[in-house]
């Protein structure tokens, strides 16, 4: 019969948020950040087998540390008992070199470290290195990108395109729309081969192109359904011309408002005639830089991803008919994108982001 799980750690609101700065801090004893996880999951309720495999200690450590913790709580947190435990196979000044280098050098001729080239540079194990990054979250192999906008009427139109989504308008339908050009239709060399038991679809690394098509697609925000059609090219012709396949699909009497992006073929002075023309169409142009905020174009990621990128096309038109099925099989069963996000809060990101990189350049 297994033993009882322990009953989670009693923490007050003071000595949570001690330990959760603790364990994100990259300048404390690499043993400091260890055992504030290990109390704060352990306050989780969760068990201590699964902390220790988490943290990277054993469970004997886990119990220790709890028990006290609970008898002399954060006092002497940052203490170290004489004679108890393994002895450190690595000081306290070697982790903290370790951290300190790998977050503001570089080695010779690269642009990050990896575990063997800090191992060589610290004199210690790659898995020493590995430990101690994984502890304390640092990730060099990793880069995030990122484009703050630089439109000066960012937040109007970021109000705006949002205000659509949270609270759409009433007897109107609110497109998102945009192109995806230069589809290619690529071949493989040589024949796939299938999936099999033990093996996953094998395809070859290189392709023959045979041409390349650009989809117009308008994503209905409420229902997820989407309008799709293939142009050869994308010019402003070609935007008219689908602008006036949503006039036909969308029944009389319904407001039109669309989504897009900067692309001077949206404003061209055709454009511009044509919609003289149409009141009851209304552009709503979403902030440079800010691709992510239309959300057809995350539509497209799941149309590469699901139908063209793993394809062979033989010709274009087979290319087209792939994406015509993958557009009747969406809209057969469409479902719509939940935008959260208020604008409110996505202003109060990118005026964080814009002040660090002013931090940045200023240095």
């Amino acid at each position: 019969m297994s033993a009882p799980a322990a009953p989670p750690l009693l923490l007050s609101d003071s000595q949570r948020a001690t330990l959760e700065q603790l364990s994100r801090s990259q300048t404390a004893a690499h043993r400091q950040v260890q055992r504030a996880r290990v109390l704060l999951l352990a306050a989780d309720g969760v068990a201590n087998t699964r902390i220790s495999a988490e943290v990277g200690v054993t469970p004997v450590t886990v119990r220790a540390w709890r028990a006290r913790f609970e008898e002399e709580g954060l006092a002497k947190l940052g203490q170290v008992r004489q004679g108890r435990g393994r002895k450190a196979s690595i000081s306290e000044e070697q982790v903290k070199a370790i951290v300190h280098d790998t977050l503001h050098t570089k080695p010779a001729g690269q642009t990050h470290w990896s575990c063997r080239t800090m191992a060589k540079h610290a004199g210690v194990s790659s898995a020493t290195v590995q430990r101690i990054w994984h502890d304390l979250g640092i990730k060099p192999h990793r880069v995030d990108t990122f484009k703050v906008s630089n439109d000066s009427r960012f937040e109007e139109k970021l109000t705006d395109v949002v205000g659509l989504y949270l609270n759409p308008p009433a007897k109107a339908v609110v497109l998102c729309l945009d192109e995806k050009s230069q589809i290619q239709a690529l071949d493989r060399t040589q024949a796939s081969l299938p999936m099999i038991k033990g093996r996953g679809a094998t395809m070859t690394h290189d392709y023959k192109r045979n041409g390349t098509t650009t989809l117009f697609a308008a994503l209905n925000v409420l229902t997820g359904e989407v309008t799709g059609r293939c142009f050869d090219r994308h010019r402003h012709e070609e935007f008219l011309k689908f602008l006036k396949v949503i006039d036909a699909e969308v029944p009389t009497g319904q407001a039109i408002h669309v989504i897009l992006d900067n692309y001077s073929t949206h404003k061209h002075a055709d454009v511009q005639r044509w919609l003289t023309r149409h009141k009851r169409f209304h552009l709503h142009f979403i902030p440079t830089s800010s691709s992510w905020l239309n959300q057809v174009e995350r539509w497209f990621r799941d149309l590469d991803v699901k139908a063209i990128r793993r394809g062979s096309f033989n010709s274009v038109p087979d290319l087209i008919a792939a994406i015509e099925d993958y557009l009747q099989a969406n809209n057969e069963d469409p479902t719509p994108f939940v935008w959260t996000a208020t604008a409110e809060s996505i202003l109060a990101k990118v005026t964080r982001a814009r002040r660090k990189l002013t931090e940045v350049v200023n240095q």
